[in-house]
């Protein structure tokens, strides 16, 4: 890759911010390192729940003071996110009264809290719906800057009644929706906008990627994953397999999303497949599927992720020691670092991550690799 500073031709890139709680701050360092570039033009963004939470700081800080501006919005956020205690903090000191006749003499594990959340309703334990979340958003966010701003970003949910992604976008981002986006039903009430409940995107999209392809220009999309899609060994206690079963209800959306890439772009590889099929079609069903395979080919795919995040259990999502945030950010800047010098020279020129052999479903999932 070329040196930082050297001069060169700017390029858009799209980025798709997984969540995972506090190890969000993994993406914040993958940011705060590709904000350095400036050859880098970050056109938009689709985040869910964490993810949500960084493209809304790093778009809030671009529209009020540039790059400068993004990377200071992300480490007030962040700093916010410590001082107070992210969500799961708050309700552990609500769950700690609710349960405190058990253990009146010091802090409940945070084993017993996770425990907890699953036996007692968030309207029982939190009755007046307190959200410490929505603080550290109305304290670091200009939401009306990322209205205006020509930055796409687009936030996922999950619709209650119906369990169906909800993809908020434009003059439709607000802090509830971010809310929404990062709502844990075990942990919280249900975020209501438009007369409609909504809860944490993750389950639905994580994040969203077909919004980021719908595109026909060609675009680099750059996935940034913090959720670990293959472990090393099957859990064994209570705990680490219900961490884990959250891991895969989580990551679902994203194969989802990634495998139908990957079958869009076979099948836009197989001219003879296409060929065949085309013959029995109208001209214009086959001008407009020629459109559709020609775009999705188009599109170059790159992706970061640590395997240091499978060296971590579900639990450390709850973590929001200053120190271990900025453990976890300075992973990322090294890990957004090292794919620039790897794959810097391929942005705008080829996909780095090849998903058809990745994830076509003839092909073997390749986890994190890449």
């Amino acid at each position: 890759m070329r040196k930082r500073g050297s001069r060169r031709t700017p390029l858009r890139l799209k980025l798709a911010l997984q969540g995972g709680g506090a190890h969000g701050a993994f993406t914040w360092g993958v940011l705060d390192r590709l904000l350095e570039e400036d050859w880098i033009d970050i056109s938009a963004i689709s985040g869910t729940s964490a993810g949500a939470m960084n493209a809304a700081a790093l778009t809030s800080g671009l529209a009020t003071g540039g790059r400068d501006g993004a990377r200071e919005t992300l480490e007030a956020f962040w700093r916010k996110i410590g001082s107070y205690g992210p969500a799961n903090a708050d309700v552990h000191s609500l769950l700690e009264l609710v349960l405190s006749p058990l253990r009146p003499d010091r802090m409940l594990p945070r084993s017993v809290v996770s425990q907890s959340a699953r036996v007692i309703s968030p309207y029982d334990a939190n009755p007046l719906g307190f959200n410490p979340l929505q603080l550290v958003l109305e304290e670091t966010l200009d939401i009306e800057a990322i209205r205006s701003w020509p930055l796409t970003l687009y936030v996922t949910a999950t619709h209650v009644r119906t369990g169906e992604a909800r993809v908020f976008s434009g003059k439709e981002i607000s802090v509830a929706v971010l809310l929404a986006s990062a709502c844990l039903p075990s942990l919280f009430h249900a975020i209501e906008i438009d007369g409609e409940l909504y809860w944490d995107g993750g389950y639905t999209g994580n994040p969203s990627m077909m919004p980021l392809v719908a595109d026909a220009e060609p675009y680099d999309i750059l996935l940034v994953q913090v959720s670990p899609i293959e472990r090393p060994s099957v859990p064994r206690n209570a705990l680490a397999i219900a961490d884990r079963e959250k891991e895969i209800a989580f990551n679902a959306p994203l194969i989802r999303d990634l495998r139908t890439i990957a079958e869009l772009q076979h099948q836009a590889r197989s001219r003879s497949s296409t060929d065949s099929r085309a013959r029995s079609w109208t001209r214009r069903s086959r001008l407009r599927s020629i459109a559709r395979h020609s775009s999705i080919l188009s599109q170059r795919f790159h992706r970061i992720a640590s395997s240091s995040m499978s060296d971590r259990d579900g639990s450390s999502k709850m973590n929001v020691d200053w120190e271990f945030l900025t453990t976890l950010r300075d992973e990322g800047r090294h890990t957004a670092g090292d794919f620039l010098s790897r794959h810097g020279d391929d942005i705008g020129r080829r996909g780095s991550l090849d998903l058809p052999s990745s994830y076509h479903r003839n092909s073997r999932h390749l986890g994190i690799a890449g």
